[in-house]
């Protein structure tokens, strides 16, 4: 468990900075068929985010890959099209190889107070969250997915990322 908790800063940290972006637009159609977010980062999108409530503008890692021991800044910047309320929930997993080490629901509101932000969320957000990587992350490849919801089961995002720590 210990090994999960570890890399649950990273991902929920970048989730929560893909959440919290400052967007001024619509999400951009995928021209070239690439899923990857926009930005610095391992991030890619679930599926063509055209339709999803999160119009993400960019990501940004520093350091990109994230290393462990190490402090990590994430930068975002994103649009909410519509209000998210109380009730959104995020469904994330962590993988080491074939090996899941968390499948939990969590509340969206909630981890979102760990950027300052508060439900509901619409608009343009943007924003900075530092995170420090413990050193004990045992080497591997670690795969990471957040889908998150509105109360009304509506797709606000949807992201997943492969990180490898030596």
């Amino acid at each position: 468990m210990k090994l999960s908790l570890s890399v649950a800063p990273l991902l929920l940290s970048t989730l929560v900075a893909s959440k919290s972006f400052h967007f001024g637009s619509q999400q951009q159609p995928l021209v070239d068929g690439s899923l990857s977010v926009p930005g610095n980062n391992p991030l890619e999108f679930c599926a063509d985010p055209t339709n999803y409530i999160l119009a993400i503008d960019h990501v940004d890692l520093d350091p990109n890959p994230p290393q462990k021991g190490k402090a990590l800044q994430i930068k975002a910047k994103g649009n909410f099209t519509e209000e998210v309320e109380q009730g959104a929930y995020i469904n994330l997993s962590v993988r080491y190889g074939l090996i899941t080490l968390v499948k939990t629901t969590a509340d969206l509101c909630e981890q979102m107070k760990e950027v300052d932000e508060s439900c509901p969320l619409e608009g343009v957000k943007d924003f900075t969250k530092d995170v420090t990587l413990p050193k004990e992350i045992p080497p591997g490849t670690y795969t990471v997915l957040a889908d998150v919801y509105t109360q009304e089961a509506k797709q606000v995002t949807c992201l997943k990322a492969t990180v490898h720590f030596s």
